[in-house]
């Protein structure tokens, strides 16, 4: 009889992969967005003397997008920010259930901001709020919120029940003494 743990380990790391590829395809297809308009806004600014009109909000959104396929990425990738003033603290005996705690308790966070941020988006659609330059819908891109913080829970369920999917902390955040980063 197989393992449950190990057979939900291994389908919690799949679909951890198949969250991950689809924020770094969101993620590059954002940001090449957002070079190609900003480009296309100078060279049409050098041309012409006046920039495309357009060009600041579709960056704006663009950049909206990349930030939100970036959180997770940065979570994936164990460059998230956490409190770390307690570490040196508290007895290393406490790892495991302090790993779970912090995953438990972020995923917790990030399903309550998903939560506010739907309730904004709904309430942009029944509105019929616009962009006022472009008179488009704004709801779309105010859904990439909700979507990036409920993708967020879900990771950090799975980091909370399975510690073995958990990545390494990268220590992209950690100063040393003398303001050097951490090697």
């Amino acid at each position: 009889m197989p393992d449950p743990q190990a057979t939900g380990s291994a389908t919690a790391a799949r679909l951890l992969a198949a969250v991950s590829r689809v924020e770094k395809l969101l993620c590059v297809a954002a940001f090449t967005v957002l070079v190609a308009v900003l480009f296309a806004d100078v060279i049409s600014r050098e041309a012409t003397a006046a920039g495309l009109h357009w060009a600041s909000q579709i960056g704006v959104w663009a950049n909206v997008a990349v930030v939100m396929a970036g959180f997770g990425l940065a979570s994936a990738g164990g460059a998230h920010l956490r409190p770390r003033f307690l570490d040196a603290v508290l007895p290393d005996s406490w790892e495991t259930v302090l790993g779970f705690l912090q995953h438990f308790l972020m995923a917790l966070f990030c399903a309550a901001i998903g939560v506010v941020a739907l309730l904004v988006v709904v309430g942009s659609y029944r509105l019929g709020e616009v962009e006022i330059t472009l008179f488009w819908p704004v709801w779309p891109v105010q859904a990439l919120l909700p979507l990036a913080f409920f993708a967020a829970t879900l990771r950090h369920l799975i980091y909370a029940c399975y510690a073995d999917l958990r990545p390494a902390d990268s220590g992209a955040f950690d100063i040393a003494a003398g303001g050097d980063s951490k090697s």
